[in-house]
């Protein structure tokens, strides 16, 4: 061997080797909040919304009582930013994430405590064991402020910047026209192009939700009404989110009574005991068969 190659295979004996961080897949990130299904909406759901947060008394003392606010999505898909004032934001829909979505927003969250204000907030894409939301944070139920736009990343009189404008323009037009219904909660109505929807994060058992589902199946009463059709649904952080399409025309208040109305037979099927009948068994496995994969 020559002195070049072993004097190469020698440091890379001696240097220091990095623990493989492991990661673990959690179905349910969000169990255990009080309002797991909302976390989930604003995840899945929600183009733009934010609600604030409050820190658990050991951050509290650590960090001081700082504001931080929880947001559907950050500029670029960002974890997390720290603003000059020493506000932090986190984002729900970032690119990079780990299997436990609940250790990667906590995680998030302190790595932007740790950052000076105003400071490029570092996030690992894969954070390794440590505290999740369920431990830093005083539970409650959101206060969810819908946005028509992405105004609410910015500080005051950053718009007169005319790249920052033309950035927020383009993000934007992306948005889709989504409001949060009253008649259920985490039931969301969106319009986009040639068609309307329902879409509910339902906060139910997924075998005792899908049973609820197929009994109202069976019985014709799965839909919102005339014109509307159950499109589906599909599963996103072990809960079942079921999908209706709508006439694009009828605005987001003219279903307030149907979703309604909906939720309270739901409700009844849910506390049914009974076994399914065969008609129910065959509406069970039609459901299983219409599970969404875009969303």
């Amino acid at each position: 061997m020559s002195k070049r190659r072993k004097s190469q295979r020698t440091a890379v004996d001696t240097a220091p080797r990095k623990d493989k961080v492991r990661d673990v897949f959690v179905p349910r990130p969000f169990e255990g909040l009080a309002d797991e299904s909302e976390w989930i909406a604003l995840r899945e759901l929600v183009p733009a919304a934010s609600a604030p947060l409050r820190l658990a008394p050991a951050l509290v003392e650590e960090f001081g009582d700082r504001s931080a606010t929880l947001a559907t999505v950050l500029p670029m898909a960002a974890p997390a930013v720290s603003k000059p004032d020493g506000r932090v934001l986190i984002g729900l829909q970032r690119h990079q994430q780990s299997g436990d979505v609940s250790r990667d927003l906590a995680e998030a969250l302190l790595c932007a405590l740790r950052t000076e204000p105003g400071g490029q907030v570092s996030v690992p894409p894969l954070p390794g064991p440590g505290p999740r939301l369920q431990d830093i944070l005083v539970d409650g139920p959101l206060e969810i402020t819908m946005h028509d736009g992405f105004e609410f990343w910015l500080d005051p009189g950053a718009t007169d910047d005319p790249s920052v404008q033309a950035s927020l323009e383009r993000a934007n037009a992306a948005i889709y026209p989504t409001v949060r219904m009253t008649a259920a909660k985490a039931a969301y109505w969106c319009q986009v192009p040639e068609k309307a929807h329902v879409r509910w994060v339902l906060p139910d058992d997924e075998d005792a939700a899908l049973d609820a589902l197929a009994r109202l199946g069976a019985a014709g009463t799965l839909t919102l009404g005339e014109q509307t059709k159950f499109a589906g649904m599909f599963r996103a952080h072990g809960r079942l989110v079921p999908v209706w399409d709508l006439p694009e025309e009828t605005p987001a208040d003219d279903w307030e009574d149907p979703v309604a109305q909906f939720a309270k037979r739901y409700a009844e099927a849910l506390a049914t005991t009974e076994p399914l009948d065969a008609a129910g068994r065959r509406a069970r496995q039609g459901l299983l068969g219409r599970q969404l994969t875009l969303r």
